[in-house]
């Protein structure tokens, strides 16, 4: 009878969990949904200790408000500005990010964009090669 007993809890622990896993939430077709013009920036040569800039045009193609909640860049030598109003179903925002080129050489570094977008992380590159300056 214990046997029996056991047996019917182990089954029934086992639907249960089953039942569980069937639940996965469904994107909001109402969602936002961000797009970038484009993700990858090159600046070519660039001269050490000029800082460059690039503006990323991000467009809202949702039904919703797209709000970027926050964009953080892959290191202290760049430096992320956004929109911060919420940007209309159709309409454009902005991602500035300005590459401090204190190092000569090549380099490629990144921008995490976060948003209430059904894709809700992008994450943007600049690239570029920092020419050192000549000496007089």
């Amino acid at each position: 009878m214990k046997k029996l007993i056991l047996t019917l809890v182990i089954a029934f622990g086992g639907l249960v969990s089953a039942q569980a896993q069937d639940a996965t939430p469904q994107p909001d077709p109402n969602a936002a949904e961000v797009k970038f013009e484009s993700e990858t920036h090159d600046f070519g040569s660039i001269p050490q200790g000029t800082p460059a800039s690039y503006t990323f045009v991000v467009k809202n193609t949702g039904k919703s408000p797209l709000i970027i909640t926050n964009a953080s860049a892959s290191c202290g030598c760049t430096t992320p500005e956004w929109t911060k109003e919420p940007i209309k179903p159709g309409k454009t925002g902005y991602v500035k990010a300005t590459y401090n080129a204190a190092s000569p050489g090549p380099f490629t570094k990144s921008v995490t964009v976060m948003s209430n977008a059904k894709n809700s992380t992008v994450i943007l590159y600049l690239k570029g090669d920092v020419k050192p300056v000549e000496s007089k």
